[in-house]
């Protein structure tokens, strides 16, 4: 199922829309490491929202990178910030280990400015969309459904503002290129620092308005062939414009 889709994405990609505003022959990205390797993100930072965007805001401009991206299948230790990562979120059978917390991240992070404007990379309907107001949660999300070649997928987008989702129902239409969202500020979009969490979905599970973006990490095989990689839409992780970091 997941090289069908691959295959079909590689297919059109070409005639995706941007994700997020960004001129690839002159915007940077920052490559941001999140695992236990990058010793100059401190775990108290990493508790206070603040602190944690001024790390972030930091990391860009000395870099004169335009976004901050990574993410997908990273072991990361950042979220033991909040035991909303402790376990549940459920589904795809049943827990291998259930007092595993959950690490593994399934989708792409692209941190830059609150309000950044968020585009449907094809077209597509609005599948479902929800307020996850839990503590590190997603906040504002949402998430559409897309068709190609009969393949069917979802894009899920998350940590958004609360006016993207006014004047939103389910089975609207969605043009490519069209502006969806824009990034949240840390009061409606879990209380993090402001970014995009951008992730692909095979079989959506019956979830509606949400679907679980880190896994347990034993469990990885199961949700990463579920949730392939992000970057096959966003086409923006290239070493040509890339700066890593720790």
């Amino acid at each position: 199922m997941a090289n069908h889709f691959e295959d079909t994405i590689r297919k059109y990609r070409s005639g995706f829309s941007q994700v997020v505003p960004f001129d690839p022959a002159v915007d940077k990205l920052f490559t941001f490491d999140f695992t236990s390797a990058n010793h100059t993100l401190r775990p108290e930072q990493i508790a206070d929202t603040e602190h944690f965007a001024q790390y972030i805001n930091e990391q860009l401009r000395s870099q004169h990178c335009k976004y901050g991206i990574g993410g997908y299948a990273e072991h990361r230790t950042l979220y033991a910030r909040s035991s909303h990562f402790d376990s549940p979120a459920q589904k795809l059978g049943t827990a291998l280990s259930p007092n595993e917390p959950r690490r593994l991240h399934l989708g792409i992070d692209i941190w830059g400015p609150a309000g950044t404007k968020v585009m449907a990379p094809l077209d597509g309907i609005v599948h479902s969309f929800a307020f996850n107001n839990n503590e590190s949660d997603y906040g504002a999300t949402i998430i559409l459904s897309h068709n190609l070649d009969g393949a069917g997928f979802h894009t899920l987008y998350g940590h958004l503002s609360l006016n993207s989702l006014k004047n939103l129902h389910e089975g609207q239409r969605i043009r490519r290129a069209e502006v969806i969202s824009e990034f949240g500020m840390r009061f409606e979009n879990g209380n993090w620092p402001p970014h995009l969490h951008f992730q692909v979905i095979l079989d959506i599970e019956g979830w509606n308005g949400d679907y679980p973006g880190v896994c347990r990490y034993s469990e990885k095989e199961q949700w990463l062939s579920n949730c392939p990689d992000p970057d096959l839409i966003l086409q923006m992780i290239n070493p040509g414009i890339a700066v890593s970091g720790t």
